[in-house]
């Protein structure tokens, strides 16, 4: 969503259990969904674990879906994704992506923006997970320093780029929320507990 301005701090959030949660998870967590791997040219050098997704066919009417990683962290995630919502957003909207996304050490997600009209009318929320000194998270050519423990909105509609210079991996936990009223929640628009 175009926000009118490329990163809005949401503030501080309790990360404590989520992050935990994440960190337990072993490798074959991070390769049982690789959609956007495969269909996304940028994320090839990410690792993903998916709570919730659409593709967005048929926008507005869309179906969510309920992935693998539901099970795994939706306990821990639902809490802080319904915090930041209560706290920052219109309540009543759904949840349409919701995911932990690992960008391997020495790789880079290329410069994109979001174009498909499901990410012009819902709000992408970026939580870091872990990080590092040699991560440069760029939109629209400059950089900007993500803080674990804290949660931003994204302006996906600007060009945007991460790169991970670092021999560590770096997470972030990142979701979609469209307001009410913007999709077809009658039609199949919304899976339970995700909004």
């Amino acid at each position: 969503m175009d926000i009118g301005e490329p990163l809005r701090e949401l503030g501080e959030v309790d990360i404590e259990d989520l992050r935990a949660a994440i960190l337990d998870l072993d490798e074959e967590s991070w390769h049982q969904n690789l959609h956007r791997q495969q269909e996304y040219e940028v994320h090839k050098s990410t690792r993903s674990v998916v709570l919730v997704f659409t593709d967005g066919a048929g926008w507005p009417n869309i179906e969510v879906t309920k992935e693998k990683g539901w099970d795994q962290l939706a306990e821990v995630a639902v809490p802080v994704m319904h915090g930041i919502i209560a706290d920052h957003y219109t309540p009543g909207g759904t949840i349409i992506r919701a995911m932990a996304a690992k960008l391997l050490a020495g790789n880079v997600i290329r410069p994109h923006n979001d174009k498909h009209p499901s990410f012009h009318h819902g709000h992408r929320i970026h939580v870091p997970i872990t990080t590092n000194s040699r991560v440069r998270f760029m939109i629209d050519g400059r950089p900007y320093r993500l803080q674990v423990g804290n949660a931003y909105e994204l302006n996906n509609q600007k060009n945007h780029s991460v790169m991970n210079k670092g021999s560590e991996d770096r997470i972030t936990f990142i979701f979609d929320y469209v307001p009410v009223n913007h999709i077809d929640r009658e039609a199949g628009g919304q899976s339970k507990g995700s909004g």
